[in-house]
This record gives structure tokens, C-alpha cells and sequence, in this order.
């Protein structure tokens, strides 16, 4: 649960930010999951981290670069379901919903995410969206 005075973490755990994907972010620990790199990532783009965004996706399928959309604002995260992504796997399935508004319009992201190990660390493959 988040402190008093912390702000709480955009990826629904409970914590607070600084204590949850801010120490991702901030590159002082690692994912241990595919899951938690999925929630990191989801809160990257709430904090518009390109940085973290791009540093936690596989290197054969990165862009070169990310930009945000204008008027775009991430409102929640619900884990669907996972496939592997624990701690001893080297793959991992995560599917999400992720509610947004968009220049004053509700909507939803539904996305099955892939992920692998590479390098010791998890990070991004590839999402489908799904209708």
C-alpha cells in the first residue's frame, strides 16, 4: 500500500512509486517477471518514460525511437492473464487491458505482449492487439 504523502504506483500493485516500477525505471533493479516488466512499462507511459520504454524492449524489434501521443492519458491496468514469465523462465506471455482517454474519449488497449530473457533481463518482444 502506498505511504502517506507517496504517490502510488500507476501499475495497480499498491505500492508506492518510487518503491515499485520507479526503482525500474531508475535502472536500480530488474523486472523479475514478465508481468512486472509489463506493469513497469505500462508505467512508463503513464510517466512518459521513452527512455525505460526502449531500454526494456528486445533490440531485433525496437524502434529507433517513441514518441507519445498528444492528449493521451493511461487510466488503469488489468492483467488478463499470464503464460510463463516467472522467475526461472526464459519466455513469457502477459495480456492486458489498458483503459485511456484520448482527447476527452474513453478506451481500452486489449494487447497479448511477448516477452523473452536476453541479456539476463526481461524485456519486450512484440503485442498483438486484440479486438
Amino acid at each position: 500500500m502506498a505511504e502517506r504523502g507517496a504517490e502510488g504506483c500507476p501499475c495497480g500493485l499498491g505500492a508506492a512509486y518510487r518503491d515499485c516500477c520507479g526503482r525500474f525505471h531508475r535502472g536500480e533493479a530488474a523486472a523479475g517477471t514478465a508481468e512486472l516488466l509489463m506493469r513497469s512499462r505500462y508505467s512508463a507511459f503513464v510517466k512518459l518514460d521513452a527512455g525505460y520504454l526502449l531500454r526494456s524492449w528486445h533490440p531485433a524489434t525496437r524502434p529507433e525511437g517513441l514518441e507519445f501521443e498528444p492528449g493521451l492519458r493511461w487510466e488503469g491496468l488489468e492483467i488478463v492473464r499470464t503464460v510463463d514469465g516467472a522467475v526461472g523462465d526464459t519466455r513469457g506471455v502477459v495480456e492486458f487491458r489498458a483503459r485511456y482517454v484520448q482527447d476527452g474519449e474513453p478506451g481500452e488497449l486489449h494487447e497479448v505482449s511477448r516477452f523473452v530473457r536476453h541479456d539476463d533481463a526481461w524485456v519486450y518482444v512484440s503485442g498483438r492487439i486484440q479486438a
